[in-house]
């Protein structure tokens, strides 16, 4: 018997040992009938329709490379919903993967006793191998994009509900500051200070690496500013959390455009909080802003060693470290994602970043298009 026929006559043992594996499972514990056999008769089903549908040699080797057709605007396949029931049931990857484990031994194991004395069809096993593997690779691709989506909307939302317990922390601080209590009172309270502002960069990083993560982007709120201005106050401000680094500014052509302010100034925080991370000690970080007629570029400049060149082409990835990096990084409690955000920030100017590193020195150099936010 041809296994196409096989799967549709006997569907119902086939299923019921897919049940009864999956009710091993852990995370099956406390699942009924109905949700144990979740789906399995469509996949099943639309394995059998694979299997008596005729295919080219050429189109059997697209299908091996994951080059299969796919309709436009098709709903979801019974291995994508089966992969979202599954993961909103608590399985792990692993046990969606040995679903289909069983499921393919079972089937063939069953088929070819009731072959016997025949031989199986050699083609048939193959075609069932690839449907199978079809079924697979659609139920964990869907079924790891929703448990990354559900874990960045899980951090968005505890980002979101820790804001305001961080915010009263820092307010009380402040208060106990002006109190004028004593040496001891007022150190405590500069040491909440300090540590609230880091858990508010921390948090407001993760932030913003959730809403690029869910497809949402930074968000920009754009007006007319002047680049400079906005460039001296947060060098102003970097000077004055670390005095023991120079910053040096050179300003040259028109630097008034259209973007967020707030925005760019996070982002120049980022590069340079970054040159004095990495930069040689006790050199100066230089930070370049020049305006032409359709753009301002920021350029971060800071001596040290170079960033080899693995490294520097995904240097802009979120959690990306080279390993010279990495003790640095440990010491400094950061996420990792501070370029990240600066290249998104970036991208939602309508700009771009790149960096460049060699012996003399390493710069981030931030092009951002003039009027790019109205266009």
């Amino acid at each position: 018997m041809r296994l196409a026929d096989f799967i549709l006559r006997d569907m119902e043992a086939i299923v019921a040992q897919w049940e009864a594996f999956a009710a091993t499972l852990p995370a099956a514990a406390n699942l009924e009938s109905p949700a144990l056999r979740d789906h399995a008769q469509q996949i099943l089903m639309a394995v059998a329709q694979d299997l008596t549908t005729a295919q080219t040699r050429e189109a059997q080797l697209e299908k091996s490379i994951r080059n299969a057709p796919k309709l436009i605007g098709a709903p979801a396949t019974a291995a994508q919903t089966h992969a979202l029931l599954r993961a909103r049931s608590g399985f792990d990857i692993n046990q969606l993967a040995a679903e289909y484990r069983a499921l393919r031994a079972s089937v063939l194991r069953l088929w070819i006793d009731d072959c016997e004395p025949e031989v199986p069809h050699l083609d048939d096993m193959i075609r069932f191998n690839e449907a199978i593997d079809q079924a697979l690779a659609e139920s964990v691709g869907f079924f790891s994009e929703q448990v990354d989506r559900a874990r960045n909307l899980f951090l968005g939302m505890l980002g979101h509900d820790m804001r305001s317990p961080l915010q009263t922390i820092q307010m009380t601080a402040l208060y106990l500051a002006r109190l004028n209590a004593g040496e001891q009172i007022m150190g405590a309270a500069s040491r909440l200070i300090n540590s609230g502002a880091r858990m508010q960069a921390l948090l407001n990083d993760m932030l913003d690496f959730n809403r690029t993560k869910l497809g949402v982007g930074i968000d920009i709120v754009p007006s007319a500013v002047d680049l400079a201005k906005l460039v001296v106050d947060e060098l102003d401000q970097l000077r004055a959390a670390h005095p023991q680094h120079r910053l040096d500014l050179e300003v040259a052509g028109d630097t008034r455009g259209v973007w967020d302010g707030q925005r760019l100034q996070q982002l120049l925080a980022n590069l340079v909080m970054n040159a004095i991370k990495y930069g040689a000690p006790g050199a100066p970080v230089r930070v370049v802003v020049t305006g032409d007629t359709a753009e301002v570029r920021i350029e971060v400049k800071n001596s040290g060693e170079a960033i080899d060149t693995l490294t520097l082409t995904r240097i802009f990835d979120p959690l990306q470290r080279g390993p010279h990096r990495e003790d640095r990084l440990k010491a400094d409690g950061s996420l990792g994602l501070g370029l990240y955000i600066a290249r998104e920030i970036a991208k939602a100017h309508r700009g771009e970043i790149n960096a460049r590193s060699d012996e003399t020195e390493t710069v981030f150099t931030v092009r951002l298009p003039r009027r790019g936010l109205l266009s």
